[in-house]
């Protein structure tokens, strides 16, 4: 059977019981014990009572003896003498109050009641008396340094008090004492298993193998590589992938052991404490060599010497300082190496390595070591007491539930493990594996497994629920640098009760709340487990939050509580939606939030309302586009439309409101735009493009994000949308014009983009920026004819070859064959330069590129040096003034919600036509119906059309001939017929509604007459 390493304790060091393997010889009857250096007077009082010890510490003053049921203790003073011992003290706690364990420091015992409570008494101080500590809590392990002591608590919080004038405390500030007991924040959430003090340094090791060290660092005892102190808790780094399973602390060196017997030393070195066959003091867990191959199955630190245990060949090594002779070598030298303590009569001490009746207990504190080897059903106190867990024997038990006393027992445990991060945690470590590097060391599959077993019974689960609730997320250690501590995180979405829409607002959203307030660091290490997860998981991960976000929904009140939890819960969306993004790539509908849809539309609405208040910050209308801005993730094109439109409003509603409060009011200095709550323009069809660039010259500082109202100069028609349609139609055509000279058309493609030497000057550009934000601002759509690359930029997005192809198709192309060009002869095929002629123009892209030749070895770079030079460095200076333009106008917060492919349909518009759909949503007034004969005769023509005349047929509508994304499949015609009509007026329109007046013709003739008269007379209003 595989032996685990057990611990004894001494002031200032500690040491690791573990019995001896069993072998079926007989061995002595009898408890034996030596003591280095000899004292016999010491020697004979120990002796008899060794049968009745539970436990034993040394320093380098006393000697500490508990007694049998842990009455009291024994205190023997330091050195004994060579005549014999003093006499010893005895302390007892009193009130018939049983001791479970003690540990002391240099003037200071510590002793831990059978009930968990931790006692202290004070050596220095005459007739003083215990007194208690952290009564709140219940204790499981102590430990003392020279001047400060640490314990760990069931729930697997460490606490610390003492001195701290090395940062030993692990508090994060350095004082010359706390006497309060602190807990020590950064291992919150870390399932301890082992704790250890030396002199001035702290210890702690995790159930997963982990070492932590802080304090005194002056001799690299804490075993990170510098002598710098450190007042909080450092990771120590791994140990080639070796698990530790026991540490020891001696004064200023540390001794770890690890699961496979090999033992590891770092710290001073000044006696050969380290057992490296050297004085030198080591900074990193260094290997002791002289012991490979042996097992190590027990280890104590004194205060300047070592000792190791191989059971196996039944051998005691010691080694450091033997001044006075604690290193049993019948001297007093020091060892540099390890070497087989002896007997007082100079022979090498053999134990029976395999007897079934005997173990070995050592003790090395000070400059002492005492080695007790007794019988093994004598009650020595197991003084590693472990924060409870879960495992498998423990979930059937639960379930199984018999009896009043074990249902009230099972409730008790089930609080205790699923309060604590530490414990929950500590439940599913799985073994470390060291052939692999995994990236946590939990048993997700377990977790689940025990989760979905557990969720059988219904107490169970309110039981558990509660304790989440209360306890476990409040103490959530979002703080910790530690990944062992953060993987709670990892454990939690594992719970069915995170997922029950009914615990939402109680589990969900304090998660939520949580994870927000991690360091960068940390959410680096939660988004790394994010990205490793296979599909399922993180798809139910992602419903988590989306159910949870649409519960808040639901339930809202205009609270400012109620805003932070749904930022916080969008924010955490927002971050899974980043992960998928880059690492697990799954359709983005897993993001989409039906409910946010119908929640922008009351917003929408409610933003059209000329009554709507805009000064109140916790409005639901306010808090949309602010809120919902950062996550687009969760909208589709519809819905993100929805949102750009609602902003643009609410900024127009808050221009309407300042204009009322300003008027009567004069403002010396400030133009007349600044005091009107829209922006006018009257312009001319002839001069559309002068009138245009004309006004917006004079406004150009001024804030345009105001509503647009247009009229053209000698033409009857009020801007309540359709004129505006027109004019940005019209302007647009004009402006890209390839005759006009603004944008070149490479080749005979049928997009545009910016010239590498403008005809114009960058103002230009500048202003065409603001008419596409402008146009945009105003729930319109323009054919501007950009490809892709275009909204990528707009985006900070890098075009690439693909976008290329699109704008340019035989030079996209021609890269492309590049690219896939493997034969080594491709400078002989192409005979290409690092050069390239565009627009007319011919430049190097690199220094001297026309004279270097592109190859196999660097045309990858010459593609992506011409695509760049192309989309970015050629046309850097009139597109910034584009970009400029543009977001003079839109808020890049409000754009940044689109994809580039989305955030192109928004400014350009669709001319995905639906004509049935169109039919099917037409609505009828005055005398029509869907069966009336003239509208029977009217969709008759209507679809006889060629495309182009029902295009224009939508200009006589609409204004334009694109569709708004939005109104693919809503856009509707209501058609009327007033009595003063009759069958010889023409069709006319209302642009701005969609309203179609339409006479009653009688004949086909006469529809498809008027039809044509229609749109034929497209432009203009009159």
């Amino acid at each position: 059977m595989e032996q685990r390493p057990r611990r004894s304790s001494r002031g200032g060091a500690r040491s690791a019981l573990q019995p001896a393997p069993r072998r079926s010889a007989a061995s002595p009857r009898g408890t034996q014990l030596w003591l280095f250096p000899s004292a016999p007077g010491l020697r004979s009082a120990l002796l008899g009572r060794t049968e009745a010890m539970r436990q034993m510490c040394c320093t380098r003053e006393r000697l500490a003896v508990l007694e049998r049921g842990g009455v009291g203790v024994e205190v023997h003073q330091l050195p004994a003498g060579s005549d014999g011992a003093r006499k010893p003290k005895c302390i007892k706690l009193g009130k018939k109050m049983k001791i479970h364990s003690m540990d002391q420091g240099a003037q200071h015992m510590l002793v831990l009641s059978s009930d968990g409570k931790p006692f202290e008494y004070n050596y220095s101080i005459e007739h003083t008396r215990f007194q208690c500590i952290l009564q709140e809590k219940t204790i499981i392990q102590i430990t003392c340094g020279d001047y400060h002591s640490l314990a760990l608590s069931k729930g697997g919080e460490l606490f610390a008090w003492g001195q701290n004038l090395h940062g030993q405390l692990g508090v994060g500030i350095i004082l010359p004492s706390i006497q309060t007991p602190q807990i020590v924040e950064q291992l919150s959430g870390v399932p301890l298993a082992q704790i250890s003090a030396g002199k001035a340094h702290s210890m702690a090791l995790s159930i997963s193998g982990n070492v932590y060290s802080w304090g005194r660092n002056d001799f690299g005892q804490l075993g990170l590589g510098h002598t710098d102190n450190k007042d909080l808790p450092s990771l120590i780094e791994t140990l080639d992938n070796e698990k530790v399973e026991f540490l020891a602390c001696g004064g200023s060196h540390t001794a770890l052991l690890t699961k496979d017997g090999l033992l590891f030393t770092f710290g001073a070195g000044e006696y050969g404490q380290l057992g490296h066959n050297s004085t030198q003091n080591e900074l990193r867990p260094c290997l002791v060599t002289e012991l490979v191959g042996n097992r190590v199955t027990q280890i104590a630190c004194g205060r300047w010497h070592t000792l190791a245990y191989v059971s196996d060949l039944g051998k005691v090594f010691s080694f450091g300082s033997g001044k006075e002779g604690q290193l049993g070598n019948s001297g007093t030298h020091n060892h540099m190496i390890p070497l087989p303590m002896k007997s007082p009569s100079n022979e090498e001490l053999k134990f029976e390595s395999h007897t079934s009746e005997k173990k070995l207990i050592m003790i090395a504190g000070g400059n002492q070591s005492i080695l007790l080897w007794m019988k093994k059903e004598n009650p020595v106190v197991n003084l590693r007491r472990k924060i409870p867990t879960l495992n498998e024997g423990t979930v059937k038990r639960w379930i199984a539930g018999v009896g009043t006393k074990q249902w009230q027992n099972t409730k008790r445990e089930i609080r205790e493990i699923f309060s604590s991060p530490a414990c929950l945690t500590g439940s599913f470590i799985r073994e470390r594996i060291t052939s692999e590097t995994m990236f946590i060391n939990l048993d997700i599959n377990k977790a689940r497994n025990n989760f979905k077993e557990l969720t059988q019974k219904d107490w169970i689960t309110n039981t558990i629920t509660t304790c989440l609730r209360d306890n476990l997320l409040k103490n959530l250690p979002f703080h910790s640098p530690f990944q062992e501590a953060l993987e709670v995180f990892f454990l939690l979405p594992e719970c069915p009760m995170m997922h029950e829409f009914s615990n939402w607002e109680s589990l969900v959203v304090p998660f939520a709340e949580a994870i927000c307030k991690m360091s960068d660091k940390s959410s680096g290490v939660l988004e790394e487990y994010w990205a490793s997860l296979q599909e399922s998981p993180f798809t139910k991960l992602v419903q988590m939050f989306t159910r949870a976000v649409s519960a808040q929904l639901h339930y809202w009140t205009e609270s400012t509580e109620n805003n932070c939890h749904i930022k916080a819960l969008l924010e955490i969306l927002k971050r899974l939606h980043r992960v998928n993004q880059t690492k697990c790539q799954l359709p983005e509908d897993i993001f989409k939030i039906n409910e946010l849809t119908h929640w922008l539309n009351f917003c929408e609405d409610a933003y059209r309302r000329s009554s709507w208040k805009m000064n109140s910050d916790t409005s639901i209308g306010a808090q949309c586009p602010v809120i919902f801005s950062h996550f687009p993730f969760t909208f589709n094109i519809q819905s993100k439309i929805k949102l750009l439109y609602a902003d643009s409003l609410l900024k127009m509603q808050e221009k309407k409101i300042r204009a009322v409060m300003l008027a009567g009011i004069v403002f010396p200095g400030r133009s007349s735009l600044a005091l009107l709550s829209t922006f006018n323009l009257t312009v001319r069809r002839s001069h559309l493009i002068e009138d245009v660039l004309g006004q917006l010259n004079q406004f150009e500082n001024e804030d345009l994000r105001r509503e647009l109202m247009v009229s053209f100069s000698g033409e009857i028609g009020l801007d309540f949308g359709g004129v505006r349609a027109e004019f940005f139609r019209c302007l647009f055509e004009e402006m890209t014009q390839p005759e006009y000279g603004m944008f070149m058309y490479p080749e005979e493609a049928s997009y545009m983009w910016f010239p590498v030497r403008p005809k114009f000057e960058k103002k230009r550009y500048f202003f065409f920026g603001v008419l596409c934000g402008l146009c945009l601002f105003n729930c319109n759509v323009a054919n501007i004819p950009f490809p892709l690359a275009l909204f990528k930029k707009l985006l900070d997005q890098t075009p690439s070859l693909e976008d290329l192809k699109e704008l340019s198709p035989l030079w996209g192309k021609s890269l492309q064959t590049f690219l896939d060009y493997e034969s080594d002869d491709f400078g002989e095929v192409f005979y290409i330069h690092f050069n390239v002629r565009w627009d007319k123009n011919d430049v190097d892209l690199i220094p001297n590129g026309s004279r270097i030749i592109v190859d196999q070895t660097n045309k990858t770079d010459y593609v992506s040096k011409c695509v760049s030079y192309i989309f970015d460095i050629s046309v850097k200076a009139v597109y910034e003034e584009f970009q400029r333009g543009f977001y003079k106008v839109c808020d890049k917060e409000i754009i940044e919600i689109f994809h580039p492919e989305e955030l192109k349909d928004v400014i350009i518009g669709s001319t995905d036509y639906d004509w049935e759909t169109l039919e099917k949503n037409a609505h009828y007034e005055q005398g029509y119906d869907n069966s009336h004969p003239t509208i029977v005769m009217f969709w008759k023509a209507l679809h006889k059309l060629t495309l182009e005349e029902k295009k224009k047929f939508l200009m006589f509508l609409t204004g334009t001939d694109r569709i708004q994304v939005k109104r693919l499949k809503s856009m509707k015609i209501t058609f009327c017929c007033p009595e003063n009509l009759n069958e010889k007026d023409p069709i006319r329109a209302k642009t701005c509604f969609r309203v179609l007046y339409l006479p009653k013709y009688s004949t086909m003739e006469r529809v498809e007459e008027a039809l044509q008269v229609a749109i034929n007379n497209n432009t203009g209003f009159g």
